[in-house]
């Protein structure tokens, strides 16, 4: 008898055995025999209703998240409550936030007018403005902390911000290559291993190896869309996400294409094998949109949240979450409505093992995809 799973851990479920192993899937199917209401059925539920949640990250007993609009959120799990930090709350002086992390000490929140720091002795957040980077130079976007090293990254609009908390030393590494100012334009930060460190910008990717001094010059690689990487298309590729599994790594980029220049930023997922091999996933596979908001692995399976550029009006239109397996390169689409979800625009991702935090334009969805049969590893 065949199995039909439903809901979102049907779109996983019911693939090749490739990704679950013959003998689990006997295991699941008969206990569904047996069992009146399906344990496969997913349970979700909603918070921080209207807000836009940008990023999401976890220390020991917390959740912190931050939005674009209603400032910094606190969860603890323990007893489920939330502390806003906000110009409303009256403990923060800006609401509008694309990043955070954490480290054991402090917290900290990238925003357009700087970076924001929250000192967790004392519960107060102070802000530090950057003079170098001209007019756009404390626009931040991305932050990555880097816990053996005890160092913040900071990706900022003009330069990479290296904060060494040992020191309490701020320096600015200009990586601009060139005449090329987006490519000193930083979106993503990623650690890989213990050796190097990944940055994605406006026009390519720029690694850094943490055996060297930052200061070295060999230290750093830099790579575009030429020479045969991400396959040689569009003009430039602007790198929005970047995702590590195995020998892969996914890259999530930017869609910006215009009447007059139809093939600027292409958009799409790109995938490199750390060799020579590119592969591309994009909206002719089944992807909603060629923009790339966010990405996450959970098992065999990437999660990924799309958009759509519209080249007339100049505006990006959420086009929903959609599941990639690794190993076959199969779209599937995901119901929205299945998981309580009320916007099309899905910005952030955070796995901790059982859940999946999904940050959307209009609040956070805490989903449970687990169940006592069938365990995701975290990585």
């Amino acid at each position: 008898m065949e199995i039909e799973y439903k809901g979102i851990l049907g779109k996983i479920f019911n693939q090749p055995f490739t990704t679950i192993s013959l003998y689990l899937y006997y295991i699941i199917a008969i206990t569904l025999l047996l069992t009146p209401t399906s344990i496969a059925q997913e349970q979700s539920e909603v918070f921080l209703k209207g807000a836009a949640v940008t990023d999401i990250a976890e220390e020991e007993g917390f959740l912190w998240v931050s939005t674009y609009g209603q400032g910094i959120y606190r969860y603890s799990i323990a007893d489920g409550k939330w502390t806003n930090f906000s110009t409303k709350s009256g403990n923060l002086s800006d609401d509008l936030f694309y990043a955070v992390e954490v480290s054991k000490n402090f917290v900290w929140a990238a925003s357009v007018e700087g970076l924001f720091t929250l000192t967790k002795k004392g519960n107060r957040w102070d802000k530090r403005k950057f003079a170098q980077g001209g007019e756009f130079g404390n626009w931040i976007r991305s932050l990555k902390y880097d816990e053996k090293q005890n160092v913040l990254w900071i990706g900022r609009f003009r330069n990479i911000t290296r904060f060494d908390l040992k020191t309490r030393k701020y320096e600015d590494i200009d990586r601009t290559q060139g005449t090329d100012q987006k490519s000193n334009t930083i979106k993503a930060i990623e650690l890989d291993g213990d050796s190097l460190i990944w940055f994605g910008t406006e026009s390519g990717v720029h690694i850094y190896n943490k055996k060297k001094k930052h200061t070295d010059p060999t230290a750093w690689r830099y790579f575009t869309n030429k020479n045969k990487a991400f396959k040689e298309e569009g003009k430039t590729v602007s790198v929005s996400k970047i995702l590590f599994e195995g020998r892969n790594i996914w890259f999530g980029t930017d869609e910006f294409i215009t009447a007059e220049e139809p093939d600027f930023n292409l958009g799409g997922v790109y995938i490199h094998d750390r060799k020579i091999n590119w592969d591309r996933i994009y909206k002719r596979d089944g992807l909603g949109g060629n923009g790339i908001y966010s990405l996450c692995r959970i098992g065999n399976y990437i999660w990924v949240g799309v958009y759509e550029f519209d080249k007339q009006k100049k505006l990006e239109y959420g086009k929903g979450l959609y599941i990639i397996n690794r190993i076959t390169r199969q779209v599937l689409p995901v119901d929205l409505n299945e998981l309580n979800i009320s916007s099309s625009s899905i910005l952030s991702f955070y796995f901790d093992g059982t859940y999946v935090w999904i940050g959307t334009g209009e609040g956070l969805v805490k989903l449970r995809i687990d169940n006592r049969l069938a365990v995701w590893p975290k990585k």
